[in-house]
């Protein structure tokens, strides 16, 4: 663990230059969640009466008891692995993939959130330069030769990272606004080193006064099914579960706003709200 000072931390627009260290940076986040998905839809009970069923019909086929139940759960896990969205790892997303190139910023003075922490302590964080990856250069101007044309930028939405001396420490995944005054968070990660320090709290606290100044009135998280700590967190931050904490008034938020499914139409993310 290293000591964050938080009223150190700018929160600005991710640029294209910063990409592959926040892809670098999501993927430790991802590490061993979808691992969890899968246990998690592996141990349903229709799904183990399924592949008790598969295993019966091989044992007459094949004369190894073990092989018979090891092959249809191997083919399982292949088929999760190839279909499961890859946006689930840390927060639920209904696409498989990130414009990343789409969501990047890319005016020449800095769009940055609003620190609360710089206006208790009076300081005023610290910047410079972003570091950046051996061969990243060569990758940037591939990218800059895109035509990113207004829709695509809208589809993509913003990226958010927080950074205290050229350091990136977390990111935050505004999705593009498909509804009037609906927001939605899509992804929320923060380095390894830096969490419990109040990052992640920091992160969302500071995009969701931005979207209240512009007009939205409800937020919306999609935690993966088996989060017991991301829950846990946005329990702690005001959110209610969808469907389970609403009224009937919210119910009809559920057809627009439904949880993410997976094999046999289990649940793979539970949906969080917050009304600003």
């Amino acid at each position: 663990m290293v000591r964050l000072e938080l009223d150190q931390v700018v929160m600005r627009r991710m640029k294209e230059e910063d990409i592959e260290i926040v892809k670098a940076l999501i993927k430790e986040g991802c590490e061993g969640t979808e691992n969890r998905l899968i246990l998690h839809i592996l141990t349903r009970p229709l799904c183990l009466f399924i592949l008790a069923v598969f295993s019966s019909i091989l044992r007459c086929l094949v004369h190894s008891f073990i092989l018979a139940l090891a092959i249809p759960v191997f083919l399982l896990i292949v088929f999760l692995k190839i279909t499961m969205p890859r946006s689930t790892g840390v927060l639920g997303s209904s696409r498989p993939y990130w414009d990343y190139v789409g969501s990047s910023y890319r005016e020449a003075q800095d769009d940055t959130l609003q620190n609360p922490y710089c206006r208790i302590s009076g300081k005023t964080p610290f910047t410079k330069k972003a570091k950046r990856r051996a061969g990243s250069k060569d990758k940037d101007k591939e990218t800059t030769t895109e035509k990113i044309s207004p829709e695509r930028e809208q589809a993509a939405g913003q990226v958010w990272l927080a950074e205290c001396e050229g350091d990136i420490l977390g990111c935050i995944f505004r999705e593009g606004e498909t509804r009037a005054g609906i927001s939605r968070i899509c992804r929320l990660v923060t380095g390894s080193w830096y969490r419990r320090e109040g990052l992640g709290r920091l992160l969302v606290q500071s995009l969701e006064q931005r979207e209240r100044e512009t007009g939205a009135h409800r937020v919306y998280a999609h935690v993966p099914y088996p989060s017991k700590l991301g829950e846990a967190f946005f329990r702690k931050l005001g959110y209610r579960q969808l469907g389970v904490e609403t009224s009937d008034e919210d119910d009809k938020e559920l057809k627009q706003e439904s949880p993410e499914r997976g094999f046999l139409g289990y649940p793979l993310t539970k949906v969080y709200y917050k009304d600003l």
